[in-house]
């Protein structure tokens, strides 16, 4: 597998205005059939679903292909596919959901590792149902998850575990299915971000063993929205309050209000522009997006060695936070007497778009005693190795 990097960028228009994207894990850049894709389901003719006129049945369309596509990038029947506005939106509905069941004196368990989508929907909702909070640390050194905190604080009455599948703030990917064997041997369901997972590695959610698994596809080259995937047969056990002629069956009855048809189109068309990467003799979609995400991932490793080499020559002036064993392209430093934040600028300056600040990864930031804001680099598909020399050229004169 060979990913053409110049075949590929020629379908991002806003490539062409020379900038070099580094900010993916906040957001990825849209190719234009996503765009197109939006436009036409739009521009219509679109009413509410229905299988009456044409209009309804394009908006009908829109809904089955998007939990077809969904289904086949994420490894889970179509009915188990629910849109959202966003992760985090998502997130914050499934703890009010599973926390119907809870009892004051139950606990669960939430990760130092995680974003804070992942994080706080969870301590709100427990500290309203009268549950105990319990923590899973990562060692701050190597910014590997600690799974034998995890084995000290479960307990019978745990009924739930949040992890990320992999952290956003230094790409450090934990070892999910361990953690979720644990959780289920205790008894707790386990429900995975894999919002920057996602963007880097194929999904297997019944692989990963979470119950519940979240994503966003404008990490991965889509519109702004999320999704989450679980078996039907558990979703159909939770119940969300909902209007009264509003449907109950699943996977419709966690999904509030008219859908918007639009953006389910470009996040459809957002899967297809994936599996069509580099498809190989691949037939069907999934398969097509197996040998895609392979050659992705087999671009983004070696663009993150040539990053990090490159780091290595500048010295003790740069301080690296992604050190795990495995983990994805997406690379957190500081400066040595410098400001992140001035050097987010310098790099604008030159083109070089590089963010400053902790990433809403308030717990794993905190942990690791960071108390300026830190400069994050992630890798994009899209991602050229001149690219990556821009950025080392950048910092190189702003050290």
């Amino acid at each position: 597998m060979s990913l053409d990097v110049t075949a590929l960028r020629s379908h991002f228009p806003s490539l062409d205005h020379g900038l070099a994207f580094f900010d993916g894990p906040g957001g990825t850049q849209t190719p234009r059939p996503v765009a197109d894709a939006i436009v036409a389901t739009l521009t219509g003719p679109l009413s509410n679903r229905g299988s009456v006129s044409v209009s309804e049945l394009n908006a009908e369309r829109a809904v089955t292909e998007f939990r077809a596509a969904y289904a086949d990038l994420l490894g889970v029947p179509a009915a188990g596919i629910v849109h959202g506005r966003s992760a985090t939106q998502l997130t914050y509905d499934f703890a009010r959901h599973l926390a119907k069941s809870w009892q004051p004196g139950d606990e669960i368990v939430v990760s130092r590792l995680d974003h804070d989508s992942n994080v706080r929907p969870w301590i709100q909702q427990a500290d309203r149902s009268g549950v105990t909070v319990r923590w899973i640390e990562f060692d701050t050194e190597s910014t590997e998850l600690d799974v034998d905190s995890l084995r000290r604080v479960l307990s019978p009455r745990t009924r739930l575990v949040a992890v990320t599948a992999a952290a956003n703030l230094m790409g450090t990917v934990p070892p999910v299915r361990q953690v979720a064997d644990l959780a289920h041997a205790a008894g707790a369901l386990v429900y995975v971000d894999g919002v920057h997972y996602a963007a880097h590695r194929l999904v297997d959610v019944a692989e990963l063993g979470a119950d519940l698994f979240v994503c966003s596809p404008y990490k991965f080259l889509g519109p702004h929205c999320g999704v989450l995937a679980g078996a039907p047969e558990l979703l159909a056990t939770i119940r969300p309050d909902k209007l009264l002629p509003s449907p109950d069956a699943v996977p419709e009855r966690f999904e509030f209000g008219t859908l918007p048809y639009e953006m389910l189109a470009g996040a459809t068309a957002a899967v297809d522009f994936l599996a069509g990467i580099d498809p190989g003799a691949g037939v069907t979609r999934r398969e097509r997006l197996t040998n895609s995400l392979a050659s992705v991932h087999e671009h983004e490793t070696a663009l993150r060695l040539r990053l990090e080499e490159g780091l290595r020559e500048l010295g003790d002036a740069v301080t690296l936070y992604s050190r795990a064993a495995e983990r994805t392209p997406t690379l957190l430093m500081s400066f040595a007497g410098r400001d992140a934040r001035d050097a987010q600028v310098h790099l604008a300056g030159r083109g070089v778009l590089a963010p400053a600040g902790s990433f809403y990864a308030c717990e794993p930031f905190a942990a690791m005693k960071l108390e300026a804001p830190a400069l994050r680099a992630g890798l994009a598909p899209y991602t050229t190795a001149d690219e990556v020399d821009r950025l080392l050229d950048g910092l190189a004169a702003f050290l």
